[in-house]
């Protein structure tokens, strides 16, 4: 069982694993493998720690706790990307559980809290960007209520570009 809470500058490291640990489990064979052996969590909590402590963030971020401390994070605020036909349109920048609890409620509990969030804050849509080739994420949020946009972007990774689609859900 878990509980949703707002995260904490404490959290920063246990964070930082589950997002270096997600990337390389969820990306393998995805991303260039010298690019995800390259990560470390220390780099990442370094860069978590500057973001987290800026003051004008628009941002929140949640962490799921279990047993043994945060099993995974999620970030939301603003779209960062204008979508037409919509008007006030959140977005969800990152979504990481550990790679031993995928596929046990522990996205699916963080996301609905984000959309519940999202909503108090006047949010109508949800927006979030998936890598093309990352079928296990699609399917997922087609599971709850994501579909393709048919919005692509490209995000380069070692010198290899990897599409990414836009996912829009309503709130």
């Amino acid at each position: 069982m878990v509980r949703v809470r707002e995260m904490e500058e404490a959290d920063i490291e246990a964070v930082s694993a589950i997002r270096v640990r997600g990337w390389q489990a969820a990306y393998a064979g995805i991303v260039p493998q010298a690019y995800l052996d390259a990560m470390t969590v220390e780099e990442d909590a370094g860069r978590r720690r500057e973001w987290f402590a800026h003051a004008g963030r628009q941002s929140r971020d949640l962490v799921a706790l279990g047993e043994r401390g945060p099993v995974g994070w999620i970030c939301f605020g603003p779209s960062r990307i204008r979508v037409s036909g919509a008007r006030r349109v959140g977005e969800v920048y990152a979504l990481y559980v550990a790679p031993d609890l995928i596929g046990t409620g522990v996205g699916r509990g963080l996301l609905g809290e984000a959309h519940a969030a999202m909503t108090n804050e006047g949010f109508e849509t949800s927006a979030l960007w998936v890598l093309q080739d990352n079928r296990r994420a699609r399917r997922f949020y087609e599971r709850v209520g994501y579909a393709a946009d048919g919005a692509t972007q490209d995000d380069v990774y070692d010198d290899v570009p990897l599409s990414e689609l836009r996912y829009l859900r309503e709130l």
